[in-house]
């Protein structure tokens, strides 16, 4: 088991940072797969009274699977002591001196050795760095951004670090110019690193940095996260109000905080002593008294003298929010008690809020200022809440206090509050929020004998899934199983609203011995789920402990409606290691069961599937998302899956043949395709019976140029329906022979002419076809100036117009190989009738590429049919 490091640059142990970092860790470690070491930054930060203090009773505060934990032997630095980062903060940050900074780069590689040194001793893959460029110290800064770079290039680490910021400078005591003034040029400035992601909390900060920093290609928008679930009063939190002397019916409110005179506590006391006079209240203030001793007696004096000393308590530190351990109460313990939060706090002080966002997720009503940074993070967004302006009224006002009244007391109001708060944080901060994002960025490890990942992508399927997934749980090898060990399913929820991921995550806990990962992607269409999915599965394959560096791993990908057969992926497997070929395509077939009664469609996509038999085995085909695999090292040469966009209906809707361009960019960049036709997919008959009578009219997937997705999830009805009429089953033959043609027979030669010297090639197309068609293409190639076919699209032109050119030798050619059944060409459009026989090829360029009617896309039927 390898090893997270975490440090907060807080210096304290507990607060909203140590706590973020713990929800990340526990989300980051899954199950147990790292141990969690925590530095909490004693060593770092000046101002907290604790430079080179060891560690007390701080871990009882923390969960049991958390190691407390710091950089060996930075006592022994020369030079590197408390009054040192003190002296920098002043006069290098704040004043602008570069007297001290030949001093800091010494003292920077010194701290930057030892830090290397323990992540060696502890073997550290993944750290987590928070608050690191609030510039405090500047020192241990530079320090770790030179250990992170000598680390992670030494031992081939990627992005393993993991760097949140929750204060910045601007966000941070602003008018008091702690920091510098903007460029911040003492401040250490995020960097493009090879080994470090960066991480705002909110669209602001993220927006602020890319100003200060605007070439910065790394940086995301991770929001802190919570738990939402009422807090509730149980047997282990039932005794807190008894044990802290705060009376059952009492009103109570709620302040969780560092006492320091920055928190503005002050203001809750005097809220409290406006409420005591028509409501029996108490504050309880959850925070170390000892960390500001002065600020924790000048409110004990305050509360004395405004007569209200008897009703405010002093809690001292509760363990955070989502955690709970014995002997000690939590946050959400004190929340499930609690009539109000208060969050009273500073104007410029605060980055996000947690203690906000704590209340929401408890079901608890809140009452906040509104500071700098409030509207940014919860404003606009539903949440309802008294908000005091601070910078109009700096104590509580009679009206504020009458609001805070009546959300305590009147019950309906407050329901509707309630119930409006977590609606809106569900949507900005629940757990599923960050999930997705981390699971892509820092996936979990994979099984060191793992060869190949299946990606799934789904959207509302779940009335077939748990049968897909079967399928693919039960693989086999020849006589017996598949060795589980060798592949993986990885899911990709696609926003889907149904139980799809709740099957999806049972089916994983109920087979433990597949490895099934759920991960989600936010922007709608297949396209992008697939993406998503190969991505974390090639991140994650580069990371097997133990490879031999030869080996070769593969991307899978499967289509969510289709059932494999049970040697798919081992067949898959052997034709990959067999023919050591960039991409294998499997093949496809329906249940002829489904279509009893209706030869005539029947007869239709047999002939289609018999001609794709024949040129797959020629030519190896493109992917069809139902069942390719790719090498992994393929797949990143060419830059994996594109998505590119389309209009549809004034709007930018992404485009739905990313399995087919991405063929044509392996097979265009010289990556050989094999057929695997004894890997085998079942085809799904709901893409036929809901959309047979666009496959009739060549409507199937859009018209005018516009490919489009139906909805094909309902199940088709229990009987099917009735056969073709004659002139149905010609047309979706016309069109599935004219879609088939033009991808299956020449985009292949027109990709990779060399094929046209081959054998089996000639012999298909016969001397005089193949050395014709070689012709065409370098005249066409030359004409059309295009030397690279790849690019989406820019290969239907030339392969519309070399079909129409060519399309009696095409057939007769496939009437020889196929059976006569194939029969020959479908009519020519119209617009061709009186169109001069020698004027046919020049005609035919202008017809193929008219951008404006999409006459040429709607004649080939729009995409696949059967």
């Amino acid at each position: 088991m390898t090893v997270l490091w975490g440090v907060s640059f807080d210096a304290t142990p507990l607060s909203g940072v140590v706590v973020e970092f713990l929800k990340t860790a526990r989300r980051l470690r899954g199950g147990n797969r790292y141990r969690v070491h925590l530095d909490l930054g004693y060593d770092i930060k000046a101002d907290k009274n604790a430079f080179f203090r060891p560690y007390r009773d701080e871990a009882a505060l923390l969960p049991d699977w958390v190691v407390l934990d710091r950089v060996a032997g930075l006592e022994d630095v020369p030079g590197y002591d408390r009054a040192f980062v003190e002296r920098v903060l002043t006069e290098v940050v704040q004043n602008d001196d570069p007297a001290l900074l030949e001093q800091v780069g010494r003292i920077a590689a010194d701290i930057a050795d030892r830090i290397e040194e323990t992540w060696e001793r502890l073997g550290v893959t993944l750290v987590v760095v928070e608050n690191g460029t609030l510039p405090e110290n500047i020192t241990y800064t530079r320090a770790l951004y030179r250990a992170i770079e000598r680390y992670g290039a030494r031992h081939r680490l990627g992005r393993f670090v993991l760097w949140r910021d929750h204060d910045l400078m601007w966000q941070s005591e602003p008018g008091a110019a702690k920091y510098g003034r903007f460029p911040y040029p003492a401040t250490p400035a995020p960097r493009n690193s090879p080994h470090v992601h960066y991480f705002a909390l909110h669209e602001q900060a993220r927006a602020r940095t890319l100003e200060w920093v605007p070439d910065l290609a790394h940086i995301d928008v991770l929001p802190n996260t919570f738990t939402c679930r009422t807090a509730e009063v149980d047997g282990h939190n039932a005794a807190f109000r008894r044990d802290h002397g705060i009376p059952v019916n009492a009103a109570l409110l709620a302040r969780i905080t560092r006492i320091i005179p920055q928190k503005r506590v002050d203001r809750d006391v005097h809220l409290l002593a406006m409420l005591a006079d028509r409501l029996d209240a108490y504050l309880f203030v959850a925070g170390d008294v000892d960390e500001a001793p002065g600020e924790h007696a000048r409110l004990v004096e305050l509360a004395s003298r405004l007569g209200v000393r008897e009703r405010v308590v002093f809690g001292g530190w509760l363990t955070p929010y989502d955690t709970r351990l014995e002997g000690r109460y939590s946050v959400r313990d004190l929340l499930a008690h609690a009539d109000l939060v208060t969050f009273l706090t500073s104007y410029d002080y605060e980055s996000y809020g947690n203690p906000i966002s704590e209340a929401v997720a408890s079901g608890t009503p809140y009452a906040t200022s509104r500071y700098e940074l409030y509207d940014a993070v919860y404003g606009d967004r539903g949440f309802r809440a008294p908000v005091l302006d601070v910078r109009v009224h700096d104590l509580p006002t009679r009206a504020f206090a009458d609001e805070v009244a009546e959300l305590i007391t009147n019950e309906g109001k407050r329901a509707e509050v309630v119930e409006s708060n977590r609606e809106a944080g569900e949507a900005l901060f629940g757990e599923e929020v960050a999930a997705g994002l981390l699971d892509r960025l820092y996936p979990p490890p994979m099984k060191p004998r793992a060869r190949m990942s299946v990606v799934l992508p789904v959207y509302n399927e779940a009335a077939d899934l748990d049968e897909v997934l079967r399928t693919l749980h039960d693989q086999r090898d020849g006589d017996g199983p598949l060795d589980k060990d060798l592949y993986e399913v990885v899911l990709v929820d696609n926003n889907s609203t149904d139980g799809t991921v709740a099957i999806a995550r049972a089916f994983a806990a109920a087979h433990p011995d597949l490895a099934v990962h759920v991960i989600h992607e936010p922007e709608q269409g297949v396209s992008c789920a697939r993406r998503a999915g190969m991505e974390f599965a090639a991140a994650r394959s580069r990371n097997r402990p133990g490879t031999d560096v030869g080996e070769r791993f593969y991307l899978v990908s499967a289509d969510a409606d289709c059932r494999v057969d049970p040697h798919w992926l081992a067949e898959l497997l052997a034709a990959m290691e067999t023919s050591k070929a960039a991409i294998a395509v499997c093949d496809y077939y329906y249940d002829p069961d489904h279509f009893t009664g209706r030869p005539r469609l029947w007869d239709a996509i047999q002939r289609t599937l018999r001609c794709r038999a024949v040129t797959f085995s020629l030519f190896g085909g493109f992917p069809d998302g139902k069942g390719f695999a790719v090498d992994r090292d393929a797949y990143e040469r060419v830059g994996g899956i594109e998505v590119f966009y389309q209009l549809q209906d004034g709007e930018f809707v992404n485009h739905l043949s990313d399995d087919w361009d991405f063929g044509i960019k392996v097979a265009n960049a010289g990556g050989p395709v094999t057929y695997a036709p004894r890997s085998r997919v079942e085809i799904n008959p709901r893409r036929i019976d809901h959309a047979i009578d666009e496959v009739v009219t060549g409507r199937a997937y859009g018209s005018d140029g516009i490919i489009v997705m139906r909805d094909i999830r309902p199940h088709p009805p229990a009987t099917a329906g009735d056969d073709l009429t004659e002139e149905q089953a010609r047309l979706a033959w016309d069109f599935s022979i004219k879609d088939f043609t033009p991808k299956n027979t020449i985009l292949p030669v027109l990709l990779t002419p060399s094929l046209l010297e081959d054998e089996p090639v000639v012999a298909f197309f016969g001397p005089d076809l193949a050395e014709r068609l070689g012709r065409r293409i370098a005249e066409i190639r030359d004409e059309m100036r295009v030397t690279d076919f790849a690019p989406i699209h820019s290969y239907k032109t030339p392969s519309y117009r070399l079909y129409l050119e060519f399309a009696d030798d095409i057939f007769a050619r496939l009437r020889l190989h196929v059976g006569e059944d194939i029969g020959f060409p479908p009519p020519l459009p119209p617009c061709f009738r009186d169109v001069p026989p020698e004027r046919f090829t020049e005609f035919v360029r202008y017809y193929c590429e008219d951008r404006e009617s999409g006459e040429a896309h709607n004649y080939f039927g729009n995409g696949g049919v059967f």
